[in-house]
């Protein structure tokens, strides 16, 4: 797929983050970009900055996605890239002890419910509606591609730590729907991807004390830092443009393998 101003994309999670740095790498390649997020002020400033479209959505309710969706393609046209950037991120065990009383109790449900909701079910939602618009849309290549949809997993999908186990299913679930969803796409034109970040210098990881950041990035064996929200974007723009880059998740991540804490 070629990036130009012929092409308009959805990015989730799109006011902060990974998100706003695919919004703005996508928007320097001219292409038209709706951002989806729950923050106005920062949704509407980056929408702003790139000459895109502001919609509130909560990823997890179904009715506001397609409201989102409608208003993105009045402004843009039907969407070729769709992004889900969009996620939350909590740190509870599995079963948590109380110091004072030494009490066990399990991990709270609707805790639990809640992350799956917005990353996993969240992505589902956003790229399955996306996916149907797509699939009426004309051929954008010679292959008879349509539309690409770029998922957002984690090295935790693989290797969760001590405490983010609703992270790590809710991550490991939107890994694993890559390749059934590619699959049942695939005589539509529509590619399906996710990236697994690794330690990025994200929202989470700058509210940390700076020591503490160099310390977390030392441990990224090549190159021993964070990673950068443009880098994330950039696997983005390729994996937009590389059309055998299909039905797989790839990880970012400077080749760190995370410890159990």
């Amino acid at each position: 797929m070629k990036l130009d101003n012929s092409i308009a994309a959805v990015v989730t999670g799109g006011a902060s983050g990974l998100g706003a740095a695919t919004a703005r790498a996508l928007a320097a390649r001219g292409v038209r970009v709706a951002i989806f997020d729950m923050s106005d002020a920062a949704g509407e400033k980056v929408s702003a900055e790139i000459g895109g479209v502001f919609c509130k959505v909560n990823v997890a309710d179904p009715a506001s996605v397609a409201a989102g969706l409608e208003k993105a393609r009045a402004a843009h046209g039907q969407e070729r890239v769709c992004v889900n950037c969009a996620g939350i991120v909590i740190g509870e065990k599995t079963v948590v002890s109380n110091r004072e009383t030494g009490a066990f109790a399990a991990h709270d449900p609707a805790a639990f419910a809640r992350v799956v909701s917005v990353n996993l079910n969240g992505s589902f939602i956003v790229a399955s509606q996306s996916a149907a618009g797509m699939a009426g849309a004309e051929p954008l290549t010679a292959d008879g591609e349509r539309g690409v949809i770029v998922f957002t997993s984690s090295i935790a999908a693989v290797e969760g730590q001590i405490g983010q186990v609703a992270y790590s299913a809710s991550k490991g679930g939107v890994a694993g729907m890559v390749l059934p969803m590619a699959r049942d796409l695939s005589r539509k034109g529509i590619r399906a991807n996710a990236i697994m970040p690794g330690l990025f210098q994200t929202a989470m990881l700058e509210g940390l004390d700076e020591e503490i950041q160099k310390r977390v990035g030392a441990t990224v064996p090549f190159p021993s830092r964070t990673g950068k929200p443009s880098e994330y974007a950039a696997l983005v723009m390729h994996i937009c443009e590389n059309e055998m880059l299909n039905g797989t998740a790839i990880r970012l991540d400077g080749a760190i393998r995370l410890t159990p804490r």
